[in-house]
């Protein structure tokens, strides 16, 4: 059977996972060149209320595909296809039928109809019989794959091993630890990935003043509080896209850097307000200052100041309307399962 010049895949590729690639590699094979036509998303709000964009797709199959010569990513819109509606529907892992604005769409992409086949995965005894019509001959199917989609679209985080690594980063959940001094944060932070497996942004005011001020918080000054929350962003972000779980852990936040800088220097950071406006988080947990304070060789405020901090904190929490919940029990054990309550909860359990 002579190759086809072109392929047309069409379809909603969100979440990008490992069955749609697979179906890309299959798909491939079946013309010269493939035409990826992304269709607008339709999945449902994560947790965190976040929904991909057309945008967003694009992004994750292109990053998934960028080594391939040989595969070209449109979305309808970027076509001006965007309005039409048995289009934007159309998948090809459900239809039967090519789209009946196929001769528009082969307009737009500059290509002979005679010369393209329409990829699908439709079960073979679904498909029309009535070979005598045009549109059906240009139908070319794949082989079945293992992996179900449905689950995946309807429920990414408890299927997030099966998620495209080029978009893992969109569905991981953020849940950034907070409170004050020797409030127990990076203990539970750690106990917390140990418990889903999950990456860590560490606090970068810590690794900071090991990596740029000799140890201790001696020599901290103002100017140093933009690199920090700098290096944190870029953490944030390194965490996010490596991400190996259905959420992805933070260790403090710009609010909490902006608390001490305030703290410390009597001054508000603009950078420091900037990134905690604008680069939120999607949950925080707010740790209660009712544990014993513990000195660790760098803190300085002591077991007496650390209130005044954690209401400080509290003030440029809800100065930046950046929602909490508190982990209030006052044994360490218990936090951490009144933490993991609250994610299984509020987060994994939603899907």
């Amino acid at each position: 059977m002579t190759q086809a010049q072109h392929a047309l895949l069409i379809g909603d590729f969100a979440p990008l996972h490992l069955g749609h690639m697979q179906d890309i590699n299959h798909a491939a094979q079946m013309a010269t060149t493939l035409h990826i036509i992304i269709t607008p998303p339709k999945a449902n709000p994560l947790p965190s209320g976040r929904c991909p964009t057309l945008a967003d797709v694009a992004r994750w199959v292109q990053n998934a595909c960028q080594q391939f010569g040989f595969v070209r990513v449109h979305t309808t819109a970027s076509l001006g296809l965007d309005k039409l509606n048995n289009l934007c529907n159309f998948d090809y892992q459900t239809a039967h039928t090519p789209p009946a604005e196929l001769p528009a769409l082969c307009q737009a992409l500059q290509l002979d109809t005679s010369d393209v086949v329409i990829i699908t995965k439709a079960k073979q005894g679904n498909l029309p019989t009535d070979t005598t019509n045009a549109s059906t001959a240009n139908l070319a199917q794949l082989p079945s794959t293992i992996v179900d989609n449905l689950p995946i679209a309807t429920q990414p985080l408890s299927h997030f091993a099966k998620l495209s690594p080029a978009c893992r980063y969109f569905y991981t959940q953020t849940v950034c630890i907070v409170g004050g001094e020797s409030s127990g944060k990076t203990t539970l932070v750690h106990k917390l990935a140990n418990h889903y497996g999950a990456s860590v942004a560490l606090e970068m005011g810590r690794l900071y003043t090991h990596s740029h001020l000799g140890g201790s918080e001696l020599a901290l000054q103002y100017s140093d509080y933009t690199p920090i929350a700098i290096h944190h962003a870029k953490a944030i972000e390194h965490a996010c896209h490596n991400a190996t779980a259905a959420i992805t852990l933070i260790d403090t936040d710009f609010a909490t850097t902006q608390a001490f800088c305030e703290t410390y220097e009597n001054a508000s950071n603009p950078v420091v307000a900037s990134l905690a406006l604008d680069y939120r988080m999607d949950f925080t947990l707010y740790l209660d200052n009712n544990v014993a304070w513990v000195a660790d060789g760098m803190r300085r405020l002591g077991g007496a100041a650390r209130s005044q901090f954690a209401q400080k904190l509290l003030e440029i929490l809800a100065r930046y309307r950046i929602d909490y919940h508190s982990i209030d029990n006052p044994d360490y054990r218990q936090r951490y399962l009144q933490a993991v309550a609250w994610i299984d909860r509020q987060i994994l359990a939603k899907f």
